[in-house]
C-alpha cells in the first residue's frame, strides 16, 4: 500500500480463529526476508516498511466472495493484488 505519509508497505488480510501476535507479524516479515532477498533489500534500504497484517474473522473471506456474487463454483479468492478493492471491502466490515 502507498500511504499518504511514510514508506509503503505490503498488506496482508489473514482469516484466523486465533489471535494473531506481533510476534507472529515479526516472524512472518523475518521468514520474507530470509526468502526474498528484494524484499530484504528493499525493507533494508528503507524503501518498504515492514508488513501490516490485519486479523479477519472466520468466513470473511466467504463473505466478500458471496458480496460480489461469486461464491462457489470454479470462483477463486485473488491471493494478490495491486488495487485496494478487496483491502477497501475489509477495512469497511
Amino acid at each position: 500500500m502507498k500511504p499518504t505519509e511514510g514508506l509503503p508497505y505490503h498488506e496482508w488480510f489473514i482469516e484466523t480463529e486465533q489471535a494473531l501476535s506481533n510476534d507472529f507479524a515479526l516472524g512472518l516479515d523475518e521468514e520474507l526476508r530470509k526468502r526474498n532477498s528484494y524484499y530484504k533489500d528493499l525493507i533494508d534500504g528503507k524503501v518498504l516498511q515492514p508488513l501490516k497484517i490485519h486479523q479477519l474473522k472466520r468466513g470473511s473471506f466467504n463473505l466478500y466472495m458471496d458480496s460480489i456474487g461469486k461464491l462457489g463454483g470454479q470462483n477463486k479468492l485473488p491471493r494478490l493484488a495491486n488495487d485496494r478493492k478487496i483491502a477497501d471491502y475489509f477495512e469497511a466490515v
